[in-house]
């Protein structure tokens, strides 16, 4: 076969060679880390060799049953008789069967672990990946990515193992036979058909792949608006967008419609010209073994075996044709989602990256410089240490740099110039794992899983105890609500918690991190999307899950953080001004102009 060709991958629009693809899966056949896979494949090779030559001997019994119902044959056929021969033919086709299913049995074990283990690394290294990566995806696309990738695996293995090498053992082995007991010319016939064949089928193969590259875009495209659509179900019914969502989406359809027409005819195209390359061989075969029983130079019996081992010939090119269909768009398909699992993981831990260790949970900012865009820089230089047990809050207009901060401090981006340490553990130095374990965030939208309440609770600690999921909830005051439901903890949330009200949610997520119990906290304007009756509530709870920790504010509202231990006000990527709440109201500077604001704002409400 020809070197396989590129397949363009369409998430970072690189090309991976189709080879690429083939030795990325090849490790699944020969596992070093589990041997009895090795020995499936060898077994499974064996048996597959046995069916081979099976199928290739099966003819000869057809022919010698012909024969010996015309009474020519060698003697010893002749005493069997065509009964005994013709039971023969059909024990050796059912052996032939038989071996192939046991194959496939004997196989399946592989291809299953293999297509489970693509999916969970494929699964794992998508949360490796940065937030920058997670911002940017389309989640609707991606996850058609990983669902066709992850189907053309099995189907790839299938192909590497029992599909060409087997093939060309068997068109060699009925050669073999053809030249032996007919006539070179035969063999001649047969090459030539076999070499059209593949030339006709791999070249309009490739032309496919093109269209089918095009169709699994606007299938991809489709699927992703749909999700979209759905997830913001809201928003359509809020600005009576039903129609506009509709049409939007029968767009991408059409297309998809189209290039999915344009697949079809050409599918049409490429199996009425291999019927008519395969008919061409078969008849020209055919055609010379009638005049060889016309001259005598054969019998009737060589006249049914040649068409049999024809027969032979065209069902393993048929299959040839398929398989290289399949392989092509399954490496379409891989490739795309082997381009995924090598999207770098932006942020690593070092190979010497040690387990961080928080004695207070001081958290210090130190000359800090970052910037999504290199052109465009968010903060500018910022020093701020937060002392441990201590509550700092960050304020300033939007766009000021705030949220950045706590991104940071998780570590979901690397700083670009300076550190940030905590208790003078530098958070390069340490692993992602046990810093998100000290660490506990409090958003501004909490998002929840659509599960149960309790589930979603103990998400804040693995193995948590239903006890400790209850004390959790009433320190989040959220108890009483939950046993009120008729399901109680068992109740379900819905699509990213949209059963629950904003501030049902927030309180789900403070019993959350209440029950993660982290000596550092970041709230995240974590009651700005509420009203003020219930913020007001929220924040008591927030007090009590800040006491004894270290607690980095991110605050839209003045008014929920006039009490912290130290206000910096955040302007453009630098700290403009830094105290108490009456100091910096005092000084009637940056802070003092928000406060007014505000409370100008709340009055005029």
């Amino acid at each position: 076969m020809r070197g396989l060709p590129k397949t363009s991958a369409n998430l970072n629009n690189d090309q991976i060679q189709g080879w690429k693809v083939v030795k990325r899966v090849l490790p699944y056949l020969w596992p070093d880390e589990a041997p009895w896979v090795k020995y499936r494949v060898v077994a499974a090779l064996s048996v597959l060799f046995l069916a081979k030559l099976i199928a290739v001997g099966t003819p000869l019994f057809y022919k010698h049953a012909v024969d010996a119902l015309d009474g020519e044959g060698p003697a010893t056929f002749l005493m069997i008789g065509a009964i005994g021969l013709t039971v023969a033919y059909g024990l050796a086709r059912l052996m032939n069967v038989g071996f192939q299913q046991l194959r496939d049995v004997i196989f399946a074990k592989v291809g299953q672990r293999a297509l489970r283990s693509l999916a969970l690394e494929t699964f794992t290294h998508i949360h490796r990946l940065s937030m920058r990566y997670h911002i940017t995806r389309k989640t609707g696309g991606l996850s058609r990515i990983i669902e066709r990738g992850v189907k053309g695996v099995e189907f790839l293995l299938r192909f590497l193992l029992f599909s060409i090498g087997p093939l060309l053992l068997e068109l060699l082995m009925i050669a073999v036979v053809l030249a032996f007991l007919f006539d070179i010319w035969y063999l001649v016939v047969v090459l030539v058909t076999i070499g059209f064949y593949i030339w006709f089928t791999f070249t309009v193969t490739e032309w496919r792949v093109k269209i089918r590259k095009e169709m699994n875009d606007q299938d991809t495209d489709a699927n992703q608006k749909a999700i979209d659509s759905l997830l913001n179900f809201e928003t359509v019914k809020y600005f009576g967008a039903e129609g506009r969502e509709a049409a939007r989406y029968d767009v991408a359809m059409e297309a998809y419609q189209k290039a999915a027409l344009k697949t079809s005819y050409s599918l049409a195209f490429l199996n009425f010209g291999q019927s008519v390359l395969i008919t061409s061989g078969l008849v020209a075969v055919m055609v010379m073994a009638a005049v060889g029983v016309q001259n005598g130079t054969l019998t009737v019996g060589d006249f049914v075996m040649v068409n049999a081992y024809m027969i032979q010939i065209t069902m393993p090119l048929n299959f040839l044709g398929t398989v290289y269909r399949e392989i092509r768009q399954a490496l379409v398909d891989m490739g795309q989602m082997f381009d995924l699992l090598e999207q770098p993981a932006e942020v690593t831990d070092k190979p010497d990256a040690h387990v961080l260790n928080v004695q207070g949970g001081e958290v210090v900012f130190d000359g800090v410089f970052f910037g999504y865009d290199p052109e465009r820089p968010i903060l500018k230089g910022v020093h701020l240490p937060v002392p441990a047990g201590k509550t700092v809050a960050i304020v300033g207009s939007s766009g000021s740099g705030k949220s950045t901060l706590g991104r940071l401090l998780f570590r979901f981006y690397d700083v670009t110039q300076g550190a940030i340490r905590i208790d003078d553990q530098d958070l390069r130095d340490v692993t992602q794992a046990s810093l998100h374990d000290q660490i506990g965030v409090v958003p501004q939208d909490t998002v929840l899983f659509n599960d149960t309440i309790r589930y979603n609770i103990a998400y804040g600690r693995d193995g948590a105890s239903f006890e400790d999921i209850k004390a959790a909830a009433k320190a989040a005051k959220i108890h009483e609500f939950i046993e009120s439901l008729p399901g109680g903890y068992e109740t379900t949330v819905g699509e990213r918690g949209l059963k629950l009200s904003g501030g049902e949610k927030q309180r789900v997520g403070i019993a959350r991190t209440l029950l993660k119990d982290p000596p550092i906290l970041i709230l995240d304007e974590a009651t700005s999307a509420l009203d003020t009756e219930t913020e007001m509530e929220i924040q008591t709870e927030l007090k009590g899950l800040g006491q004894g920790r270290t607690v980095l504010t991110i605050a839209h509202r003045l008014s929920t953080i006039a009490d912290a231990d130290r206000i910096v006000v955040l302007e453009n990527g630098i700290i403009v001004e830094e105290g108490a709440h009456d100091v910096l109201l005092a000084k009637n500077g940056r802070y003092a102009q928000l406060w007014h604001r505000q409370q100008q704002d709340e009055d005029a409400a």
